[in-house]
């Protein structure tokens, strides 16, 4: 067991496709080997292994009184408002010796914001050209707060820059045909598309079928900002953790 705090559980959403496993578990991998004295896991919330159960059960079987869950999440809407808090609590019930707090989701944070903005730069646009259109597309969510909190992803993505932007969803309106016919009308006649996902998959070949003839910038994916952003989020967790066992 480590002896450097609570154990720190990584939870993705899960795909069908490889990639998708393959980059989040370089993104952990990574960050455990940034940080040998932690107990870094990974857990998949659906269509991957291992399961959030199946890696609570085995952190706490492995002795650990302490975990601290980081949804590998870039919005706050369903899997991390209800569907891992409802797995979390049962957790509880199984395990009521481990404490489990779950930190916040990895959100707009200004890191990644920068991973994304070298994603784009990597394309070869110029950064100072205005006729350069960025159409950012993220998953998308049913709930409309969760969309408007990611449309800042665009705004906060063009600060330093003369890109124009445009932001739109694979699963919900506006899509990327949409987004793509606004920045043209803004007269930008160099298009890039902007995955604001942690890892490739079966929506990104989506983005890349709906606007074939665009740019195609890469994920931010296991960029060294997406694990520092993790380990802030255990860290304010660990500190929730900490106050939790002062006042007990």
């Amino acid at each position: 067991m480590s002896e450097s705090g609570p154990a720190l559980i990584a939870v993705a959403h899960g795909s069908r496709d490889p990639r998708s496993a393959a980059t989040v578990s370089a993104v952990v991998a990574d960050l455990a080997a940034r940080h040998p004295g932690m107990d870094v896991r990974l857990a998949f919330l659906d269509l991957s292994t291992p399961s959030v159960e199946q890696v609570v059960d085995a952190v706490a079987a492995q002795g650990h009184t302490e975990a601290v869950v980081v949804p590998l999440l870039l919005g706050s809407a369903y899997h991390a408002r209800v569907d891992l808090p409802g797995l979390l609590a049962r957790a509880r019930g199984r395990h009521p010796r481990l404490r489990l707090v779950q930190a916040e989701v990895l959100g707009t944070d200004a890191r990644l914001i920068s991973g994304l903005r070298e994603r784009v730069r990597d394309t070869g646009v110029d950064p100072f050209d205005p006729s350069v259109g960025v159409a950012v597309a993220a998953v998308g969510s049913s709930s409309a707060a969760a969309n408007r909190r990611t449309r800042r992803v665009g705004r906060l993505l063009a600060e330093g820059t003369a890109w124009r932007t445009s932001v739109c969803f694979a699963t919900t309106e506006p899509g990327l045909p949409q987004a793509v016919s606004r920045l043209r009308e803004r007269g930008c006649t160099d298009i890039v598309v902007a995955p604001w996902f942690l890892a490739p998959g079966l929506l990104t070949d989506r983005l890349l079928t709906a606007a074939s003839e665009a740019t195609h910038a890469d994920p931010i994916g296991d960029h060294p900002f997406v694990g520092d952003v993790v380990l802030s989020r255990y860290v304010s967790a660990r500190a929730e953790l900490r106050r939790g066992s002062a006042a007990a």
